[in-house]
C-alpha cells in the first residue's frame, strides 16, 4: 500500500482546518512532519490535493473527491482498533445539535446513551442550524440534530420529531389576556427572536412571510435564555420551541400566545453525510434518538 492512514489523518486535517499548522496541533506533530508527510501522499500519485488561496489550503476538485472516501477509510480502520482493544468499548462519536434540542433533549439522550454504553466516549457541539448542517458536511461531527429545513446534496436528512413554535409575553405585557393575536397585534408588537440561520427563525420567517417586512424587531439574540429573560423583562414578544418554554410556563412568569390563521408546527431532523461510515456507536445513538420518535 502506498499511503498510511496517518497521511489520511493529515490530509483530513488540512481540509478541515484549511491550515497545515493548525492540523498538525490537533494531530499532536510539528507543522514540518504533516507538510512532509502531505507532500509525500501528492508526489506519490502524482496529484495535487489543495489549491492554496492567500494563507488557506483549499480542497481542489480532486481533494473533495477523495475527501469522503478517505473520511470513510479512516472511520472503520478507527472502529477495527476499538474493537481490537475491547477495553474501548464500542468508540467515540461526534454529535451536534442545534441550541433548543441541544440544551432540552439532548442531554437525557447523552444520560441513557452513555448508561447503555459506558466504556463509549461521546461529545456534543451545539450551535445553530447552518453552523450544525456545516460541520456534519464537513466530517466534523457524526450525526447532527437540527430544527431547520436544510438543502444540501452532501447530507442525508431524516425526520425525528415534531415541534411546535409558541409566541409568549410577560405576564405584565398589554397583550398577556388577549391569547390570540390578529395580524394588526402582530405588527404593532415588538419582536425578540433568535438569529438568522437558526431553524426556529427559519419557520418564524416562513410562517411570517407576508407581514415579515413590517413587523418590529427589536433585538436577535442566539441564546434562548437571553430570549426568555429580555422576554420576561417586558421587551417584547418572543417565539421560541415548545420543547423550551414548556417549563418556563409552569413557573407563572410568561404567557403563551397564539396568532390567529399562523400555524408553527415544524419537524426536527437527524442529519448525516451521506458518505460517512456507520460505526456501531453511530447506529447506536440513531436508534436511541428514533426510540423517542413521536
Amino acid at each position: 500500500m502506498k499511503f498510511t492512514l496517518r497521511q489520511l489523518e493529515i490530509f483530513l486535517a488540512t481540509a478541515r482546518h484549511e491550515n497545515l499548522s493548525r492540523a498538525a496541533a490537533e494531530l499532536a506533530m510539528s507543522q514540518s512532519a504533516a507538510s512532509d508527510a502531505l507532500r509525500e501522499l501528492e508526489h506519490q500519485f502524482d496529484i495535487r490535493l489543495f489549491d492554496r488561496v492567500g494563507k488557506r489550503l483549499q480542497l481542489n476538485d480532486f481533494g473533495r473527491l477523495l475527501q469522503p472516501r478517505a473520511e470513510e477509510l479512516l472511520s472503520r480502520a478507527k472502529e477495527m482498533e476499538h474493537t481490537l482493544s475491547a477495553h474501548e468499548g464500542i468508540g467515540a462519536i461526534k454529535v451536534g445539535a442545534t441550541l433548543s434540542i441541544g440544551n432540552f433533549l439532548c442531554i437525557p439522550l447523552l444520560d441513557q446513551y452513555r448508561k447503555r454504553y459506558p466504556d463509549s466516549r461521546i461529545s456534543l457541539e451545539v450551535g445553530n442550524t447552518a453552523q450544525i448542517s456545516s460541520m456534519v458536511a464537513n466530517f466534523e461531527l457524526d450525526v447532527g440534530l437540527i430544527e431547520g429545513e436544510i438543502n444540501n446534496s452532501a447530507l442525508e436528512i431524516t425526520r425525528w420529531r415534531n415541534d411546535n413554535l409558541v409566541i409568549f409575553c410577560s405576564r405584565d405585557h398589554p397583550m398577556a389576556l388577549q391569547h390570540l393575536l390578529t395580524d394588526a397585534d402582530l405588527l404593532a408588537a415588538r419582536w425578540i427572536l433568535r438569529e438568522s440561520g437558526s431553524g426556529t427563525r427559519q419557520t418564524f420567517d416562513r410562517v411570517m412571510h407576508d407581514i415579515l417586512p413590517q413587523l418590529k424587531i427589536e433585538l436577535e439574540l442566539q441564546h434562548t435564555e437571553a430570549i426568555v429573560q429580555a422576554v420576561k423583562a417586558g421587551m417584547g414578544l418572543g417565539c421560541l420551541s415548545q420543547v423550551v418554554l414548556q417549563s418556563v410556563f409552569e413557573q407563572g412568569d410568561l404567557i403563551p400566545l397564539m396568532a390567529k390563521d399562523r400555524g408553527f408546527s415544524r419537524s426536527f431532523y437527524l442529519i448525516m453525510h451521506k458518505h460517512k461510515y456507520k460505526s456501531a456507536a453511530i447506529d447506536h445513538w440513531l436508534q436511541l434518538c428514533m426510540e423517542q420518535v413521536d
